[in-house]
């Protein structure tokens, strides 16, 4: 694997084995198709175990979850220190590599190989809490992760127009130019200002 510095030209490479390398990258257009048809799938699995307004708060439930999850995932595991090799060559095959390249728009977005065998991890601790009603629960995590990709996405390829837009953009900018040990939430960015890693307050 090389960590080496690489042109703006240059994809980093992961793998010397070709077939697991083109599994470290997904297009916007096919991580799009997947979730479009995987986050319907989930509601369908639910569907009728429980009533519509017990649903709805259940999603509600899932996106408030994964918003917790998502800074915890990004402080704690993507910038996990450690001196024990083989955990830091994990870390930095899914997410060190994004520093080192941090506008590779194949690499911006988890690939599915990835993300589906976690989401069916989650899915299996929400079953055995909440049996088959675990599906709406799920589906709101879910909704999640898939905004927060592609929120992480337009953060490096687009211009993120609005004042929302601007204010995400800004807020992981910070985290990739300024401080790469703070602003960790990509959606829901007050967690920084709660657990007190926003860059700012870093800087007072």
């Amino acid at each position: 694997m090389n960590k080496g510095p690489v042109s703006n030209h240059t994809r980093l490479r992961l793998f010397q084995n070709a077939w697991l390398e083109r599994l470290t990258v997904v297009s916007a257009f096919w991580f799009g198709l997947t979730w479009a048809v995987l986050l319907p799938l989930i509601g369908l699995a639910g569907w009728g175990a429980v009533g519509p307004l017990t649903g709805l708060g259940l999603v509600a439930l899932g996106l408030a979850v994964w918003s917790l999850f998502e800074y915890a995932m990004h402080r704690y595991l993507f910038h996990w220190q450690t001196q024990i090799a083989p955990i830091r060559w994990v870390v930095f095959l899914i997410h060190g590599n994004h520093h080192e390249q941090p506008d590779d728009r194949l690499r911006n977005l988890m690939p599915p190989i990835l993300s589906i065998p976690i989401a069916l991890c989650v899915w299996g601790v929400f079953a055995l809490v909440m049996g088959r009603a675990s599906a709406w629960p799920f589906l709101g995590f879910m909704m999640g992760y898939v905004a927060y990709d592609l929120v992480h996405y337009a953060c490096h390829q687009w211009p993120m127009r609005g004042r929302l837009g601007q204010a995400l953009k800004r807020h992981h900018m910070r985290h990739h130019h300024i401080d790469k040990h703070a602003n960790y939430a990509i959606t829901a960015i007050f967690w920084d200002r709660v657990f007190g890693s926003d860059v700012r307050s870093l800087k007072r």
